[in-house]
Formats: structure tokens, C-alpha cells, sequence
């Protein structure tokens, strides 16, 4: 694949991976990104996942030809980009490695029989390596989402390469509309270091960027804006979209019972957007991404050893590793002798940054019942005021 008549693709498509980073469910496979920049002087921008070394050295060596590169500009170190760092220098002793400083801290870390000592170049914001008519320009994009992470600028053909953001989940060969994967990916990856991706986005606002190619998903470059402003809107933890989402994690269906009946309320009610996840059986990192999607949520969970049942617990606090907040949330508990759920809800609600708790809380025993209806009514209609 070309990116331009001087930039080439060489990363590969992983169809084989279940899950990954270990937990992430990707049913359309992998794409682990790489190029070549072919001027006086030759560039590999990052290399791959070791899964698929064999193949990403047979697109090396196809572009590369009798060549042989002079960098390899590394922008993240996470072993699905740079697994083969050793390797490259292995087969061509004198090439250097660019990376930031941290990075070049760190490479021991992953490779500990490799002598680095002469054989990197540390590069700091805003520095340039000049390669004849392509110039590459550094910006340093720390906990984006690790420490060590830059992204480089292409001046002459104005090209962001930029580390993992801008990725999504899925093999390139797959397709695949861009927004629900990426929103997918930015918000279980990413999503904690929203201050930082601002920072990141605030550094590319200053260029002229005509495509963008990540370290994941297709090669942008086409309406920009688009991608630009989602990012904007999901690192300043904004709602995407108006909508509820109502999670619940339900032992014998007594709370799923409950939950359904409320979101039918909230439709009655005029709400946008309803969206009913059972976190029992749900994909949690899609239960996550919708959290952060919609400008409400419900919780109802069943008590559970005068806690809450897993499922919910196991939820709430991924919404609080990824830094959930600015939101309103109404909660419904449900005990059979002694309602616990709700308590231990709140509290982990009230945790986090900016959230409005809706009242009143909802207290169901064992089933719902007519009786119930009334305060589920009046939830439903304070969650929407």
C-alpha cells in the first residue's frame, strides 16, 4: 500500500488474535501498522507485533530492496509496536534508533541482551531529522498513552504519524466504519489520559495535516474534522450523544426485569436514545465505551454478599480506571432481606469526577412489583429534568 509515491505501507493485518492487550474482544482482527519513508535516507516508522514478524520483515524487504534503513523511529514502545526492535538491529548494524529519551530509557526493559549503548539517537519536542526532501518533525505525547510516546510530523508531505491515537480495533482487510471500534478503542486504551490526548490535539491544531497514520485501523485521509472532533469530544469526557445507557447486572432476572421496565419509561418519556446492556453477558469494554458515549445512566444491580454482584462492581470500576465523569446517574437496587447494592453503588459513584446522582434511589425486593412503579416513574422523570 501506498501512502505516497514516497511513504509506504508495511504493516500487517492479525486475524488469528482473540483478544487484545489480553481483554479487549476483537472479532475483526488486529491491524499493527509500520512505514517506510524512501528518501537520500530511509526511515522505518515503528515495527510490529512479534505474531506477526515473519510477514511484516517480507513488506520490509519488499519496499526496502537493496536498501538499507538508516532510522527506525520508534513512538511507542508497547511490545505490539516494537517487539522487533532487536531484529532490525540485528540485520542492519548501522541503523539507529529514534525515539524519545524516556523510550530509549526503557528499551533495556524488553531487550536486555541488546548493547544500545552508540545506537540511539534521544529526541526532544519539537526536533527535526531530515531525511533530503522529507523532514521529520518530534512532538513528545506522554501518556498517550505511555510515558515514553511521541509522534512525528512529515513536514513536506504533511503526514501525522501519531503513535496509537487515531486507532481502532479491526484488521485493515475487515473494513469497517471508523467511529464505533475507534470510540471502542480510544476509550479502554486512552481513555484515562484525556488531559494529555488535549494536550496531543492542541500540538496537531498547530499543523497542517493532510493524512494521518496511525499504530492501528485505516490510514486517514479524508474529513479529518471528523476524527479530530470526536477525539476532542471523548478526551474532554463530553457526551457524544444524547442518550441513556441503563446497565444492570441481575442474578435471577429479578433486576433485569426492573432495568427493562425503566428504560421502557425512559422511551415513554421522550429520551432519545435508550440503550440496555445486561453486564452479565455484555462485551464490558463496548458496556464501558457506551458509558462514556451517552450523557446518562442508569445502574441496577442485585445486593450481593452486602455488596453488589460482580458484574456491576466489575463495571463500575473500569468506569473509574478510564476516568468517568459528567455525567447523571440514577441508581436501582435490588436485596431480598438486606438491599445492599445501592450503597455500595453510590459510594463508588461518588468517586468519581462530576457526577450527578439522581433521587431518589429505587429500592426493589426480590421483584418488582406495581407497588414499585410510582418511584421508578418519578426516576425516570428526574434522570431526564
Amino acid at each position: 500500500m501506498e501512502i505516497t509515491s514516497t511513504i509506504k505501507y508495511v504493516g500487517v493485518d492479525d486475524l488469528d488474535i482473540d483478544l487484545f492487550e489480553s481483554q479487549y474482544v476483537v472479532p475483526e482482527g488486529m491491524a499493527y501498522n509500520s512505514y517506510i519513508i524512501l528518501d537520500e535516507k530511509v526511515a522505518i516508522m515503528d515495527t510490529v507485533d512479534a505474531r506477526k514478524g515473519a510477514e511484516w520483515w517480507a513488506n520490509v524487504e519488499h519496499v526496502l530492496g537493496s536498501r538499507t534503513p538508516d532510522y527506525l523511529v520508534v513512538q511507542h514502545l508497547e511490545p505490539d509496536h516494537a517487539a522487533l526492535i532487536h531484529e532490525v538491529l540485528d540485520r542492519y548494524p548501522q541503523t539507529k534508533i529514534v525515539a524519545t529519551a524516556k523510550a530509549v530509557q526503557m528499551m533495556p526493559q524488553f531487550f536486555d541482551s541488546v548493547e544500545f549503548e552508540g545506537r540511539t539517537i534521544a529526541v526532544k519536542e519539537g526536533d527535526t531529522l531530515s531525511l533530503g526532501s522529507h523532514t521529520l518533525q518530534f512532538f513528545v505525547a506522554p501518556m498517550v498513552h505511555w510515558p515514553e510516546v511521541m509522534v512525528s510530523y512529515e513536514q513536506s508531505e504533511k503526514v501525522l504519524f501519531a503513535a496509537d491515537a487515531f486507532g481502532k480495533f479491526g484488521a485493515l482487510c475487515n473494513g469497517g466504519a471508523w467511529d464505533c471500534e475507534a470510540r471502542r478503542y480510544f476509550i479502554n486504551i486512552c481513555g484515562k489520559y484525556g488531559a494529555q490526548v488535549q494536550t496531543l490535539l492542541k500540538k496537531a491544531a498547530t499543523l497542517d495535516i493532510k493524512t494521518i497514520c496511525p499504530l492501528h485501523g485505516p490510514v486517514l485521509t479524508e474529513n479529518l474534522g471528523h476524527y479530530i472532533g470526536l477525539y476532542n469530544i471523548w478526551s474532554k469526557y463530553e457526551p457524544e450523544n444524547e442518550g441513556v445507557l441503563v446497565a444492570y447486572a441481575s442474578i435471577h432476572g429479578g433486576t433485569a426485569v426492573a432495568a427493562n421496565r425503566l428504560a421502557d419509561m425512559l422511551r415513554e418519556k421522550g429520551a432519545p436514545k435508550v440503550v440496555v446492556t445486561d453486564l452479565s453477558r455484555c462485551d464490558m469494554a463496548e458496556a464501558v465505551e457506551d458509558a462514556f458515549r451517552y450523557s446518562h445512566m442508569v445502574v441496577c444491580a442485585a445486593s450481593y454478599d452486602a455488596d453488589v454482584f460482580p458484574p456491576m462492581h466489575d463495571f463500575l470500576h473500569h468506569l473509574k480506571l478510564k476516568n468517568y465523569q459528567n455525567r447523571k446517574v440514577a441508581i436501582v437496587e435490588n436485596g431480598s432481606w438486606a438491599p445492599t447494592a445501592g450503597r455500595v453503588m453510590r459510594g463508588m459513584l461518588e468517586g468519581m469526577k462530576n457526577i450527578e446522582i439522581v433521587e431518589p434511589m429505587v429500592t426493589i425486593r426480590s421483584r418488582m412489583k406495581e407497588s414499585d412503579l410510582p418511584a421508578m416513574e418519578h426516576l425516570a422523570v428526574a434522570l431526564l429534568a
